[in-house]
């Protein structure tokens, strides 16, 4: 034996709906002696049951969650607001394809410890879990960062940038409500509330905005 001490092993949980996505991460830090993937979910229920189930603290389970944004049922935004409140000590890494500067702004004020779109390199995933685990912000954004005049939709809370986002892909009120786990009157309560902070009048000008600000690929 060389007597040379074993690297700290960082347990980590992986919560995307695509299988592809989570097996080619799985594989990817098989291949890091530093690195050790200890549950992975396709959905945040899952996930949110499995942190329950494993321990008060969610220290004993894992150290780092790399989170996708866009799931079924409730969504990443959801996920990382109810363990940054209950389970502060996890680190949470956003991994997904929805990389605007307004996004990012949105997960980092829930409670994100980093972001990292999945158009980079594998590398910079693996250094991105390895950083935020050091205790720092890490943002591989494909944006400039926002002014200090941002624009309206910065100020929406992350309710509402989800019920926003859903409305922008098309969802109804009863669908909404549904993904996120809330009534169809929530629903539109929100969606009262996001037009105002806007100034748009109906989906369409909604999608309009959208598309202007260049939100979730619209």
């Amino acid at each position: 034996m060389s007597g040379l001490p074993s690297p700290t092993v960082l347990r980590v949980v992986l919560v995307d709906d695509h299988a592809v996505v989570r097996t080619g991460c799985r594989r990817l830090m098989e291949l890091e002696p530093d690195l050790r993937v200890v549950g992975e979910f396709g959905d945040a229920d899952s996930a949110l049951d499995w942190l329950q189930a494993q321990a008060p603290q969610a220290g004993a389970a894992a150290e780092v969650m790399v989170l996708d944004l866009s799931m079924p049922g409730r969504s990443g935004l959801d996920l990382l607001r109810r363990v940054a409140l209950r389970w502060p000590s996890l680190r949470v890494l956003m991994f997904t394809m929805h990389d605007s500067s307004a996004m990012i702004q949105q997960t980092l004020a829930a409670g994100a410890h980093g972001f990292v779109a999945k158009s980079r390199s594998p590398d910079e995933l693996i250094a991105a879990i390895r950083q935020v685990m050091r205790g720092r912000v890490v943002v591989s954004d494909a944006e400039p960062a926002l002014p200090q005049d941002a624009p309206a939709h910065t100020q929406l809370s992350a309710r509402e940038f989800d019920v926003m986002r859903l409305l922008v892909e098309g969802e109804s009120l009863d669908e909404i409500g549904q993904r996120l786990c809330i009534s169809p009157k929530t629903v539109a309560n929100l969606q009262t509330l996001l037009r105002r902070k806007l100034g748009v009048n109906n989906n369409v000008e909604l999608l309009r905005y959208a598309q202007m600000h260049r939100l979730f690929g619209a």
